[in-house]
């Protein structure tokens, strides 16, 4: 039974023909001219859907589309116009002619049915043929969305049949990987999303929002310029996705993100159709004010002037292609009939829509019957309207490119990879030989634009900025601003004209878009914590820290001998500060310097007038001049601390301190011992005067002075004073000081000079006792109090003292200290002399007998 069965199916399968039958039905091209080469079209001549949503429970329908697009019919009839001109071209594919089928399809689904109803062609049934040697197109020009072509070319391309597109951008349509089969005469979005990302930063928004198409053109074209964004320091504060078909909803959802964004320009990569959606709704609900930037989908659509709203779009910017002119091109729209394709519903409709009549008398009785005498040459109307010819051009360039790439094959071109001896046989053209040359092809335009493909099938990017302004004829024109050209140097891709924007709303002055606004020069730039690196706190530099831009992300340290103004935006010198004559404390220490000279030499004068006096020959007056001149120069040496240091001034104020004092000490020991030597010379047997006369009291003081003078030579041999700028006491201002150079060398004077006071001190204490008004030890002994007392202090006082108050101290300590001598030893002598003259005798002063023979 099975081998009978097998018999049977051999000898009705060999009686019978090999048959391939169509699945589904059949769908007819809108237009369609027969020729020896087909080319398929697929384009929108409506476009608009009522929202609807296919259970799929049984085989869906065509979709009604409802608006008219003449733009989409212009694209169609450009197609047809090029496919004419290179027919009339005798230099051209070698007499070959080329067909046409273009199918008029809206929405994804019924254009993909277009496109495999091209690849598969009319007949339901294939007989005596190879199924897959139907008669199909060649190639494929069109869609104008990304969307609908990425969907069918999934399919076409498995057929190696080459698609060209004169308006789907997406950037993902260049993988190669996936789409093989693919060119453009378009630029990718890859380029536009740049040139969009430098034009918001050109003027100063770096806080935009994002609105997109819910499909591949607007997905991938808002993910590219976010990426490009962020290079341009531009950041987006939202990004919303819907498509026209969507229910009102999600509308609505993508206005309330408008309504509480803070953003003031919105990027829109949408197709016309959304942002005509948008543009209705934001105007129901009266919310202006926003700058649009618009891709290149609906930037120049002429529809936009019919959507309810379309004013809010005045003033919007996008990129888009360069404006062209194709020669005789309106003539072909213009003669324009319904006799040339009686066979196109659309046509019907189209004549019927813009001459307001019925050619079908059965048809619409709402209008009146055609005349037969409508002709579109005395009719302006979008169609036939070729001022502004961006996208229509594409579609010529792509019907020329594909022209070429036939030609280089049927003339054995060499800029194609086949061989002279392999040339293609005219009859027996297949899709994949025209998808090869298309790569290598490479040629001009008549108005002279280049055209060729680079390995991604992608055209080079050349872009106009066009500024959406409203016509005295109340329609809505891009305006050319500016130009962009991927081929330039970074930054010269992007050129303004010297023509002015119309900003949002027909505004002249620019609208301004940040997150925060610019940080002034003084200020820097802290992001503020979760939000993006747009949204920042400006935070003034620090005391000693300058910026000069705006914008800064850090402040820079001034120099050292430089300090931040108050504004914080330039250095400036420092003060150098220094105890000066001009200032209150200078000016104070000053005149108390000049007040003990002038009281050391009213002593002097006085002591001088009355040198015969008993009370100064008692006080060994040689010693007494002597000492009040030291207290002078101790007087003068504290006005070497005052003024602006220099090399001399500070080696002398500290040497001339160090002497001045050990020659006043030197003199007070010599008093002192004096008045020790002349009691202990009052003792029977006592010999101790021949040893201490006047000649060995200037020895004393000369070589204690000598001593002194000695330290501070090897002082300033080795490391001498020197004035120095100090930094570090105060960061706004520079100390200049005098530094010790050695401060062994320093505080060895000033051991040297404690040294002598302590002596002094303990030899005055010890005769503070003895009898008689001729002791003046008592009052010696307070002066060296004063004057250990003062020293003391000195040091941890002249240690902590920053600055020129080091020097006050200095200065106070020299004058207190001198002030302390001259006021304790001399001022009781001077109060008997000038006050109390009947104490100044010899009787007065020797209280009891004394030797007398002592010579002071």
């Amino acid at each position: 039974m099975p081998l009978f069965r097998l018999l049977l199916m051999v000898v009705l399968t060999g009686q019978g023909k090999m048959v391939c039958r169509l699945r589904g039905g059949t769908q007819k091209p809108e237009l369609e001219q027969d020729g020896d080469i087909i080319i398929g079209g697929i384009f929108s001549f409506r476009t608009g859907q009522d929202y609807f949503t296919d259970t799929f429970q049984s085989i869906p329908g065509f979709r009604t589309c409802n608006n008219f697009n003449f733009r989409e019919f212009k694209f169609a009839q450009t197609m047809i116009f090029a496919i004419n001109e290179i027919n009339a071209n005798t230099e051209m594919l070698s007499g070959l002619k080329l067909g046409y089928k273009i199918y008029n399809n809206c929405g994804t689904m019924d254009i993909l049915r277009a496109a495999l109803a091209l690849v598969s062609g009319l007949k339901e049934e294939v007989t005596d043929e190879a199924c897959t040697h139907a008669k199909t197109v060649q190639a494929i020009l069109g869609h104008s969305g990304s969307s609908p072509t990425i969907a069918f070319l999934q399919i076409i391309g498995r057929f190696q049949i080459p698609v060209i597109s004169h308006f789907a951008t997406c950037a993902c349509l260049s993988n190669r990987r996936e789409y093989p089969t693919f060119f453009r005469t378009i630029p990718s979005d890859f380029y536009q999303s740049k040139a969009l990302a430098k034009l918001v930063r050109h003027f100063g928004w770096t806080w935009v929002g994002a609105v997109a198409v819910d499909n591949e053109y607007g997905l991938n074209g808002i993910e590219a310029f976010i990426q490009a964004a962020e290079d341009y320091g531009v950041c987006v504060e939202y990004s919303a996705a819907f498509s026209s078909s969507d229910p009102p909803h999600v509308v609505q959802r993508v206005i309330n993100t408008i309504k509480q964004s803070t953003s003031k320009v919105i990027l829109a990569f949408t197709s016309h159709m959304e942002i005509k959606i948008l543009a209705s709704e934001l105007h129901k609900q009266n919310i202006t004010g926003i700058q649009w930037i618009g891709s290149d989908a609906w930037i120049t659509d002429s529809s936009l002037t019919d959507s309810e709203g379309h004013t809010i779009l005045v003033g919007s910017l996008g990129f888009t292609v360069a404006k062209a002119k194709i020669p005789g091109l309106e003539e072909h729209l213009r003669q324009l009939h319904p006799s040339q394709f009686p066979n196109s519903q659309f046509v019907i409709d189209f004549w019927e829509e813009v001459f307001d009549c019925c050619l079908n008398e059965t048809g619409n009785t709402q209008r009146k019957p055609c005349s037969g005498l409508e002709s579109l040459k005395t009719v302006e109307s979008l169609f036939t309207d070729v001022s502004e010819l961006r996208f229509t051009k594409n579609v010529y360039k792509s019907v020329l490119a594909v022209a070429h790439a036939l030609d280089m094959m049927f003339k054995c071109d060499d800029r194609g990879s086949y061989s002279n001896s392999s040339c293609f046989d005219p009859k027996h053209i297949e899709p994949w030989q025209i998808l090869h040359n298309l790569k290598s092809v490479n040629f001009t335009t008549p108005d002279g634009e280049r055209v060729y493909f680079d390995n991604n099938g992608d055209s080079p990017a050349r872009y106009e900025l066009v500024n959406l302004r409203m016509t005295s004829r109340r329609i809505m024109k891009g305006e050319t601003v500016g130009i962009y050209d991927a081929s330039f140097p970074d930054d010269k891709q992007f050129i303004m004209n010297n023509i002015s924007v119309v900003w949002a709303n027909g505004l002249l002055e620019m609208p301004v878009s940040v997150c925060s606004k610019t940080c002034l020069p003084g200020t820097y730039k802290v992001l503020q914590k979760g939000k993006p690196i747009c949204c920042h706190d400006c935070i003034p530099c620090s005391a000693g820290e300058i910026t000069n831009l705006t914008d800064s992300l850090q402040c820079l340290k001034c120099p050292p001998e430089y300090w931040s103004n108050s504004r914080r935006d330039a250095c400036i010198p420092k003060p150098i500060e220094f105890l000066a004559y001009n200032e209150i404390l200078g000016t104070v220490l000053a005149i108390f310097s000049l007040l003990g000279i002038f009281l050391a030499m009213i002593t002097t004068l006085i002591f001088f007038t009355h040198k015969e006096t008993p009370l100064i020959r008692a006080n060994n007056s040689e010693l007494s001049f002597l000492l009040l001149f030291s207290l002078t120069l101790c007087f003068l040496c504290s006005l070497t601390f005052i003024g602006r240091p220099t090399q001399m001034s500070c080696m002398l104020r500290h040497t001339a301190f160090g002497m001045t004092f050990v020659l006043c000490m030197s003199c007070v020991l010599g008093k002192t011992m004096v008045v020790l030597i002349a009691f202990r010379a009052t003792l029977p047997g006592s010999n101790i005067v021949k040893w201490f006369g006047p000649t060995q009291q200037r020895l004393s003081v000369i070589s204690f002075t000598l001593i002194q003078v000695l330290i501070c030579i090897l002082w300033l041999t080795i490391s001498p004073p020197f004035p120095f700028m100090n930094f570090a006491l105060y960061e706004d201002r520079i100390i200049l000081q005098c530094d010790l150079g050695s401060a062994i060398g320093f505080y060895a004077v000033l051991g040297y000079i404690g040294f002598l006071a302590v002596l002094c001190f303990v030899l005055a204490f010890l005769a503070r006792k003895l009898p008689d008004n001729f002791n003046e030890a008592k009052f010696i002994t307070f002066s060296m109090l004063i004057f250990c007392s003062v020293w003391i202090t000195f040091i941890p006082a002249y240690i902590s003292s920053p600055g020129k108050l080091s020097d006050a101290v200095e200065i106070f300590a020299i004058l207190a200290s001198a002030y302390g001598v001259l006021l304790c030893i001399f001022l009781p002598k001077c109060f008997i002399i000038l006050f109390r003259p009947e104490q100044n005798t010899k009787k007065c002063i020797m209280g009891k007998t004394v030797r007398t023979d002592i010579q002071y």
